[in-house]
Order: C-alpha cells, then structure tokens, then sequence
C-alpha cells in the first residue's frame, strides 16, 4: 500500500498579513496549511495536528520562537521546521542552527525561493520516512481493522474513534499497522522509535509518547484510564487485544 495524503504544514507567525499570504500560496500548491499567530497557540497546533513542516517566526508573543523550538526539539528531531525571521544576525542564525532549525530565510524574501526551500524541506523528509517504512517487516496492505466501537481502514488512511471520522497521518498509520500485527505483545520504546522514525536506541525522544497520548484521545473511552493502548513500565506500550 503506497501511503499518500496532503502534507501538513504549520505557520507559526505573529503578523497577520505575512501568515495569511503565505498560508494562501502553500494551499494552492496543494498543502494543508493552519495559522497560530504566537508561540503558545503554535505549540499546542503542534501537539495536537501534527504537522509534516513548521515555518517558524523568531518574534513571537507569548513565547518567543528560539524557545519554541527548543520545546519541540525536546520532542522530536526530525520534525522539518524552517524559520523566517526579520533578525538577519549571523549570531541569530546560529542560535537557531545550534538548536536544530533546517532553514532559515530572512525578511523581506522572495516568495518563489521560499516556495521551492518548502519543497525540498519537504521532499528530503518525504526520503527519510521511506526509509523508515522500508525497515517494516510487514507494510500497510489495506483493509479494515476494527476493536471495540473503533475502526481503521488503512486503505484511505481514516478511523472511526470516539469523537468521529478521523484523517489519519503517515506515521500514525505505520505506528497503529505494528501495533495491530504485534497485538497482544510488548513493544518496546526503542524498537518502535527505529522502525517507525528510523531513531537509534540511544535517542531521547518523547515523540513515541505524544502519538500514544493522541491515540488515546482517539479511541480510548477514558483516555486516562486505556483498556488499549496500555503503558509497561520499563519497557514501552502493548495494544491489547484482549480488550478487543
């Protein structure tokens, strides 16, 4: 089964005007585009959308975009995020270089070269996650899987959870595909993080957490109290078919 859908991009951005024209050319290239205009709101977008790229301004309110991006560093380390800032310091871009920012451009820019470093952001993760996929034994071959009142069809990439009809992303498709083909059996941190994000066992990462809190959300009737998605101390998560 060969994984498509629109990718998701996030502009993180406090000057209106800037967000809207820039969400407006990214959507007629075919992207998802949503708007936070400061950091707070951008990192809850974050967390709860789960985008594919994040455009990232340094001079936000609330919580500036260095210490934005520090947080979802914490999380996650491949995450795409490029930075379009006023500040043109060279010490400023090697702040956010040494903070794991991909790119950087600086305003005023020319649309059409912000448009095509969208691009390649874009594609070189889009090379990354295959190669995360092909470390799968087993792929997304289509079909329907259903466990309680919940149903995934990995054919259109959608579920049906306890608040509704919900569009699936890449990676949360290929994390539900191992957790229904090793259904019953403990998974452990590492192993997931490597065969879905391509991590090393040594990396220190809460991405794998904030996916499980998200199915949770999703499926679990009582999310704090998960009869499916279930935590083993020590070890990683079990989706339990038991509960099924």
């Amino acid at each position: 089964m060969t994984i498509t859908s629109k990718k998701r991009i996030l502009i993180i951005e406090d000057d209106a005007h800037i967000a809207n024209g820039l969400q407006l050319n990214l959507v007629l290239q075919g992207y998802e585009v949503s708007v936070s205009l400061d950091g707070n709101a951008g990192l809850k977008k974050w967390q709860d959308w789960n985008p594919d790229l994040i455009i990232l301004d340094l001079m936000l309110p609330g919580i500036d975009g260095i210490s934005v991006l520090k947080y979802i560093r914490k999380s996650d380390e491949r995450l795409p995020i490029l930075i379009l800032s006023a500040k043109n310091a060279s010490n400023d871009k090697v702040k956010g270089l040494s903070y794991g920012v991909d790119d950087y451009i600086t305003k005023p820019f020319n649309l059409e070269e912000f448009m095509l470093r969208v691009e390649r952001l874009l594609v070189r993760d889009s090379w990354a996650r295959e190669e995360s996929l092909q470390r799968l034994e087993a792929k997304p071959s289509g079909g329907i899987y259903q466990f309680g009142e919940n149903r995934i069809n990995f054919d259109t990439l959608t579920a049906r959870g306890r608040y509704g009809k919900i569009q699936l992303t890449e990676l949360e498709t290929r994390l539900l595909w191992i957790f229904v083909q090793n259904r019953g059996k403990p998974l452990h941190r590492s192993q997931l993080l490597e065969e879905v994000w391509g991590y090393n066992a040594k990396t220190s990462t809460r991405t794998l957490d904030n996916f499980i809190v998200r199915f949770r959300k999703y499926f679990e009737a009582n999310p704090k109290k998960p009869v499916y998605f279930k935590s083993l101390r020590s070890v990683g998560y079990i989706f339990d078919h038991n509960s099924i």
